[in-house]
C-alpha cells in the first residue's frame, strides 16, 4: 500500500469517527433531563424562556436540521456558553487545554522515559530476584489508584519532607505555570507512576519476544555481544508495540490529569471539568469530552504513522 492510499484512508477513518463522536455528544445534550435549554438556562427557567432559548438556538427544528446546525457551530469553533462562567466553552479550553497538555506531556515523558529502560533491563535479567521486584513493585503501582498516591507522595514530599509545595502552580497563563517547575514536580510524578508501571511490563514482554526471533539467534551466531544485540537490534524491534499503545493510551493521560489537577488544583482543563461535574455545567461537560476524544482520534492517528515509519513490515502492508 502506498503511503498516500494509507494517509487518506487513515484520515478519512479519523474523519467517520470524530463525526460518531459529535454524534454521541449531540444525542447526550439532547438526552438532559428537559433538554439542552432546561439544562442551560437552570429548573427555575420559565415555559417562556425555554421557548424563546429553543427558538433562537434552532432546537424548535427537527432533530436531523438541529444537528446540521450543531455541526456548523462546531466549524467555527462554537462550543456553546458556560452558564456558571458566563464564558464561551471554546475559549476556556482554549485557555486551559496547553496547561493540560503540558502536565500531560511530561507525565508521559517521564514515565516512557523510565518505563522503556527498566522493561529491557528486565528482559535482560528475567526471572532473577531482580525482575521479581520490579514487577511486584509496578502491580503495586498500577493497582494503587491516582488519588491515593498522589496523597501519599503530598504527605512524604510536602508535609514530611518539605521539598516541594502540595499545590501546582497557579496562574491564568501557560508562563506563570511554567515560571515555577518546583510545584509541576509532583503532579508529573503521580501522573508519570501508573504509565511507569503499565509500560514498563509491555517493553518487557516486547523485548522477551524479539529476544527469541531468529535475528538475534543469527547475530550471536556472528559474534555479537549480548549488549549491542539488545540495544542496537531487539530495542528498536520492540519499540513498536509501545508506539501503538501510547495513541490509546491518550484518553488515560487525560483521565489521569483530571484526577491530578483536582487533586493538586492544577488550573487545567481536567480541573475545569471536575468543577464544571459539581455545577451540572452542561457545556463546559460536553465541551471537553468532545476535545478529548478528538485528541484521542489524533494521538491514535500519530501512533500509527510512527509505527509505519519505524517498522517496515507496517510500511510494506504484512501487519
Amino acid at each position: 500500500m502506498t503511503t498516500f492510499l494509507y494517509l487518506t484512508r487513515r484520515v478519512l477513518q479519523a474523519i467517520v469517527v470524530v463525526l460518531i463522536v459529535t454524534v454521541v455528544v449531540f444525542c447526550l445534550l439532547h438526552a438532559l433531563p428537559g433538554g439542552p435549554a432546561r439544562g442551560i438556562l437552570g429548573p427555575q427557567a420559565t415555559p417562556q424562556k425555554i421557548a424563546e432559548f429553543n427558538r433562537e438556538q434552532g432546537l424548535d427544528q427537527p432533530l436531523p436540521m438541529q444537528y446540521v446546525y450543531y455541526l456548523r457551530r462546531l466549524l467555527h469553533g462554537d462550543l456553546g456558553t458556560s452558564y456558571t462562567l458566563n464564558e464561551a466553552v471554546s475559549q476556556l479550553i482554549v485557555e486551559r487545554l496547553p496547561k493540560t497538555l503540558v502536565l500531560t506531556v511530561l507525565s508521559a515523558f517521564v514515565g516512557l522515559a523510565l518505563a522503556i529502560p527498566l522493561g529491557v533491563w528486565q528482559a535482560a535479567r528475567r526471572n532473577k530476584p531482580v525482575d521479581y521486584a520490579i514487577t511486584t513493585l509496578s502491580f503495586i503501582a498500577y493497582s494503587t489508584p491516582v488519588y491515593f498516591l498522589g496523597l501519599i507522595l503530598v504527605l512524604l514530599f510536602s508535609q514530611l519532607l518539605p521539598w516541594f509545595p502540595p499545590q501546582a502552580p497557579q496562574g491564568d497563563s501557560l508562563a506563570t505555570v511554567l515560571s515555577d517547575p518546583a510545584a509541576l514536580v509532583l503532579p508529573v510524578v503521580t501522573g508519570a507512576a501508573s504509565m511507569v508501571a503499565v509500560f514498563s511490563r509491555y517493553m518487557r514482554a516486547a523485548t522477551l519476544e524479539n529476544l527469541s526471533e531468529d535475528y538475534v539467534r543469527t547475530a550471536k551466531a556472528g559474534g555479537a555481544r549480548q549488549h549491542a544485540i539488545l540495544w542496537r537490534h531487539v530495542f528498536r524491534n520492540s519499540l513498536t508495540s509501545i508506539v501503538a499503545m501510547l495513541g490509546y493510551y491518550v484518553p488515560v493521560l487525560f483521565g489521569g490529569a483530571l484526577v491530578v489537577e483536582q487533586l493538586f488544583n492544577y488550573p487545567g482543563m481536567g480541573l475545569l471539568f471536575w468543577n464544571a461535574a459539581q455545577s451540572s455545567d452542561y457545556p463546559v461537560l460536553l465541551g471537553c469530552v468532545l476535545v478529548i476524544s478528538i485528541a484521542t482520534v489524533s494521538g491514535t492517528f500519530l501512533a500509527d504513522l510512527v509505527q509505519r515509519a519505524i517498522d517496515p513490515r507496517v510500511k510494506a502492508g504484512r501487519t
